[in-house]
């Protein structure tokens, strides 16, 4: 039998984040996970935007959160000679003159700090870009190619054994005080669950309130759209380099149809074509389903009966910006020297916990 520090079952964004981290400070890390291709993950354009939303708000905790995020994609570039991270402006581009007008009115007020660079009803021509009612310039993002990400850390999983391709099967673990057991051959002081949207069926943690969301990307090509920034007017277009781009993501909530639909292709052929009037051509698409939450907040914590079990999860759309600095501060709790963020912690749903025992939900 092996030992290990910590069994971590997937191997996401958010899996493979803390995984890099707990390996960083020494421990033992077994990590299981299925191959998806199509999983949240590697569908994902992988876009940090300080700014976002459809209220153009500042992102949550977005002074801290972006910089950990910068910092820990250029390690891995350096540990594996690649290149992972493109930090790129986002051009806001304005939709109507109502929303340039409100726009326009906020800025006075710098609720941005100093991540809008510009905020303008009249933009720079740009090739291909219809830049007619103007935009805001947003600095300090840009995308991590995470589906390549990902697939670097796996090869090296596999190389070196502390990640196992198969697929995790509940009825295998069991937990008992101060020690976790997975078969015959595995034994750890811990266990964390990295499992996306298939959290809704976990044991453990079926309680929260996780709801599995679509989301559907194009890959298109347009040859001549400028490539010198991220896109962004009801889609994201992201460039990848020689004329190919990245159009995303629709928003489907259950119930939504498996794999690929053509409402999304359609969607997000038209808000393309709302941002060029240059030709292009759909080259490839690709369906995900992230694993949303009520508050728009990461789950992150410990089973509140059985410590030995824990959750880093949740974490949407913006897991690329959120997963890194989190990470560490997970680790740090893991470890028992510092504390969770509040708005993260799964003990601010611990009434709908309670709510399912009461309800006659598991016991274990």
């Amino acid at each position: 039998m092996t030992t290990w520090d910590y069994l971590i079952v997937g191997h996401g964004l958010a899996g493979a984040t803390l995984s890099v981290e707990l390996r960083r400070r020494g421990y033992r890390v077994l990590v299981l996970d299925r191959p998806q291709p199509d999983s949240a993950s590697n569908v994902a354009a992988g876009l940090m935007n300080p700014v976002a939303g459809k209220r153009f708000a500042l992102a949550w905790r977005a002074a801290d959160l972006l910089p950990a995020a910068l910092a820990y994609y250029r390690e891995l570039e350096q540990h594996f000679g690649a290149t992972f991270l493109w930090e790129l402006p986002i051009l806001k581009l304005f939709s109507s003159v109502e929303e340039q007008n409100t726009l326009l009115a906020r800025s006075a007020d710098h609720p941005w700090q100093n991540f809008v660079e510009e905020i303008s009803g009249t933009l720079p021509e740009k090739p291909g870009v219809n830049t007619g009612l103007g935009g805001a310039r947003i600095r300090g993002g840009g995308y991590v190619a995470v589906r390549e990400l990902l697939a670097a850390l796996t090869r090296e999983g596999l190389a070196e054994g502390w990640l196992r391709s198969e697929t995790f099967d509940p009825q295998q673990l069991v937990v008992h005080a101060a020690e976790v057991r997975y078969g015959e051959a595995v034994r750890a002081r811990h266990v964390v669950f990295c499992e996306g949207a298939a959290a809704t069926q976990n044991a453990y943690f079926s309680w929260l309130p996780l709801t599995p969301n679509q989301g559907e990307v194009l890959d298109v090509q347009c040859d001549g759209l400028s490539e010198a920034q991220v896109l962004n007017k009801g889609a994201y277009v992201v460039p990848l380099g020689e004329g190919c781009f990245r159009v995303g993501a629709t928003y489907r909530w259950p119930p939504f149809a498996a794999g690929l639909t053509e409402e999304a292709r359609t969607e997000l052929s038209q808000r393309l074509a709302a941002m060029t009037s240059l030709p292009f051509r759909v080259t490839g698409q690709r369906a995900g389903v992230r694993p949303a939450v009520r508050d728009r907040k990461p789950l992150i914590g410990w089973h509140p009966e059985t410590p030995e079990v824990s959750i880093f999860n949740g974490f949407g759309s913006k897991g690329v910006m959120l997963a890194p600095r989190l990470a560490v501060l997970f680790a740090d709790a893991l470890e028992g020297r510092g504390e969770l963020w509040p708005e993260v912690n799964i003990l601010r749903y611990y009434p709908l916990y309670q709510a399912a025992r009461s309800a006659g939900g598991p016991s274990l």
